[in-house]
């Protein structure tokens, strides 16, 4: 007898839903075999993957099907495999890839630490949360081939996905999908967004964009050129620094000098495509909030040079 099994609607909607016709083939390919062949993964009797076979089985009372137990320490954890799993797919669009990135990197900074500003998972150390993040990013980006500002540009999109999806049901699939391709930043800005305006902003991503002129194009070129040359430069300069055998602290000086200017030329650049960030108070303030942490992370440092002088 087949046990019962709980479908937490989180974990499902970090996986890819299958097309209607993948769905037909792969029930077709149940019926025939006569039995689940793959096990369904589970934590708890919740699936974290194989909601679709679960269902078919549920469908058709004389479908066996087996399960294999993982463990994980919270939920968070569960959340982090399923999107690796998830990740695993050869079938992906670039835009389900970079969802499914930004929602691994979020758990897994909730699942070492928490979020400082919620009352979750928190960790005991004050400034754990800063060195996890940048050992995440780097991980992630190990993982999936990428670099750590995707990982962070993959966060802000999976945020605006969900923010947008919460006021507009349905527009998340169109976006993964790639049925509308809104550029990176206008999805990202629907969870910056008052509750008032997120549903406009939401609606404005299924809008189809005019065909831009040549000079246009030229001109968006040169700035997303200049953009993806400080984030080159940002990710080049943490690479000296993974053998540790091969870095004086000289060495790491020279890497920490050019991150920190590479900091302020990557803002000078946001700022200067995207003058609102500072014109507008809304996100001038979210803009100041954001900066808080570099600001903290100074002030630690000088306060711990005070201590060792005293």
């Amino acid at each position: 007898m087949n046990p019962v099994l709980t479908i937490d609607p989180e974990f499902e909607a970090k996986c890819p839903p299958l097309t209607d016709d993948e769905l037909l083939q792969l029930e077709e390919n149940i019926l025939e075999e006569g039995l689940v062949l793959m096990p369904l993964i589970v934590w708890n009797y919740t699936i974290v993957d194989g909601h679709n076979r679960y269902r078919i089985a549920q469908a058709h009372p004389g479908i066996g099907f087996r399960t294999h137990e993982k463990q994980f320490n919270n939920r968070y954890e569960a959340l982090s495999w399923i999107c690796k799993n998830q990740l695993g797919r050869r079938n992906l669009t670039p835009q389900q890839k970079k969802y499914l990135i930004g929602e691994r990197y979020d758990a897994e900074k909730k699942a070492h630490g928490g979020d400082r500003k919620s009352g979750q998972v928190k960790s005991t150390v004050q400034n754990e949360p800063l060195i996890s993040s940048h050992m995440t990013r780097a991980q992630i980006a190990e993982d999936t081939k990428t670099s750590e500002s995707y990982v962070m540009r993959a966060d802000l999109y999976a945020k605006g996905v969900n923010a947008a999806e919460e006021v507009l049901p349905g527009i998340k699939n169109d976006l993964l999908s790639g049925k509308y391709k809104p550029r990176e930043t206008d999805v990202a800005a629907v969870a910056r967004a008052s509750p008032e305006e997120r549903r406009e902003k939401a609606e404005q991503l299924r809008v189809i964009p005019e065909k831009k002129s040549k000079a246009d194009k030229e001109s968006a070129r040169s700035g997303t050129k200049r953009q993806q040359e400080v984030y080159a430069t940002i990710d080049k300069s943490y690479e000296g620094m993974k053998d540790s055998k091969r870095v004086t602290e000289d060495s790491a000086l020279v890497s920490l000098r050019y991150t920190a200017r590479n900091m302020v030329e990557t803002c000078d650049v946001l700022f200067t495509n995207f003058p609102g960030l500072l014109e507008k108070p809304d996100y001038k303030d979210q803009v100041i909030e954001i900066m808080q942490e570099p600001k903290q992370y100074i002030l630690k440092l000088e306060g711990e040079t005070d201590n060792e002088q005293h």
